[in-house]
Order: structure tokens, then sequence, then C-alpha cells
């Protein structure tokens, strides 16, 4: 069995993508990579990236037009299905990992089999490279149920987990549009431990044509969806109703102020 592949969604963003695939660099860990392009008016060239990626080999499915991400997020884990890989890494074009990210993640797994996915803390930068502040999501499956609640717990794109946890957990919900990981990690969080490893192992850009920045409203729409669907009596539940249902009159700007003063006093 092949050790872990990483799955990368890909849609315009042929710069992005590559400085992604150079940002991957492990000790002694292959790591093979499966790009799903979802329509893209000029698809990366597979012989391309492939030359400048030294960590593994390259899959490439090109979706013959654009369907959102959630679809081509299940493209990408229908394939991997199919394969023989242990291990599912998540990574989105213009993000980077440190160095050794995935090995580190691996190894915790490889030596924790009760955990089932596994996230990191992300450096939070502008796309100049500016770090405006370190996210640290909490490390505890007991604390990461309670505040699921609030928002997502995990870093989308630094998060690790096990194949096996296809065989329950069908995919990406389609149905909560930009908000398909949120969806995910609560239906996962019900079934699997998941934890987060307390370092910084991605530097996650904050791009202002990103999904969370451009369907932003549409978003916490979703999430509140999300939480009514799971809702249940008690603080959590009853705070990040409230809390989402306000994010709802705020700016992307504006809460990454919130963020960046919190998250500068801890």
């Amino acid at each position: 069995m092949n050790n872990i592949i990483v799955l990368i969604p890909h849609y315009n963003n042929n710069e992005g993508l590559l400085q992604s695939l150079l940002s991957i660099s492990e000790t002694h860990l292959q790591v093979d990579i499966l790009v799903i392009d979802d329509g893209s008016k000029n698809p990366p060239i597979l012989k391309n990236l492939q030359q400048n990626y030294s960590c593994g080999k390259i899959i490439m499915e090109v979706l013959e037009k654009n369907r959102g991400i959630e679809n081509a997020l299940n493209e990408g884990l229908n394939i991997i299905k199919k394969l023989d890989y242990e291990y599912i890494g998540r990574l989105d074009c213009g993000d980077l990992c440190l160095k050794d990210r995935f090995k580190k993640q691996v190894e915790y797994l490889t030596q924790n089999k009760d955990v089932f996915l596994l996230g990191t803390w992300a450096n939070i930068k502008d796309t100049q490279g500016k770090l405006l502040y370190v996210l640290k999501h909490p490390t505890q499956y007991d604390d990461i149920k309670n505040k699921m609640y609030i928002n997502s717990m995990f870093v989308h794109p630094s998060v690790v987990f096990r194949t096996e946890v296809l065989k329950h957990i069908n995919g990406y919900p389609t149905n909560y549009k930009a908000a398909e990981d949120y969806a995910f990690f609560f239906k996962l969080i019900h079934k699997y431990k998941a934890e987060n490893m307390p370092e910084a192992l991605l530097d996650y850009i904050i791009d202002e044509n990103s999904i969370s920045s451009q369907k932003r409203f549409i978003q916490v729409k979703s999430r509140i969806r999300i939480i009514i669907h799971h809702f249940k009596f008690g603080i959590y539940p009853i705070y990040g109703l409230i809390r989402n249902i306000l994010l709802l009159f705020m700016s992307r700007n504006i809460t990454t102020v919130i963020k960046k003063v919190f998250n500068s006093k801890e």
C-alpha cells in the first residue's frame, strides 16, 4: 500500500498550483499528487508540473466543465478510492507547505491509530507574504467537537485523513455551497476521532479571489444551515448559531482584523 496522495483542486490558477507544488519538501517520504482541474480555460500541462515536482508522481484529471469545488473534490476522492493509498492529504492552489509537513502528519497518524483526521495550525498571510497571525485551532478531540459549532476547527488545506473514512463518510456534501469542508468535517468528527497538531505547517494565503472572500455571505448562510442540522441544546451550539448570524452583517476585512487582534494576544 502506498502512503499518501495529496488532493489539489484547480481552477484557473496555474501559478498558484506551481507555487504549492514547489513548497512541498519532504525527507524520505514520497508524496504523490492528484490534481483535479475543474474546467479551467487553460488547464495545466501535466508534463510541466511533473518536471517541477520532485517528491513523487502527479496524476491529473481534467473535468470538461466547471462544476464547483465540492464536485471537483468528490471526483478526486472517487479516483483515490480506486487507488491504493493509506492517507489522503489536502492542499489548495497558492497555499504553501512548510518542510516535512506531510512526514510529520503521517508519522503522528501512524503512531496514533485512533486518530483518523489530523490538521495543523497555520500561518495566515496576505498575498504579499506578510504574516497576519497564526491560526491556532484546538488540538484535542473533545474541544474540537464542542467548538465546531462556532466555526470549522480545521484549516481545510492542512488536513490529512485516513482513506478508510470514505467507507462511511461519502465525500463532501454538495448542498452546502462554499462550506463543503465544514459539512464534511462535521460529519467526520461524529464518527471518528480528529485532532490538530500544535504546529504551523501551512502558510494559508488570504486572497480576495478565494471562495471564502467572494462567496462569504453564501458561506456563512451554509454554515448556519449546517449548525441547525447538527443542533443540540448547549452553550456552544447556541453561541455558534448567534455568532454566525451576526457574521452575515460583517465583511471579511472586519473579521480578519478581529482574528488578528484575538490571535496576537495568545
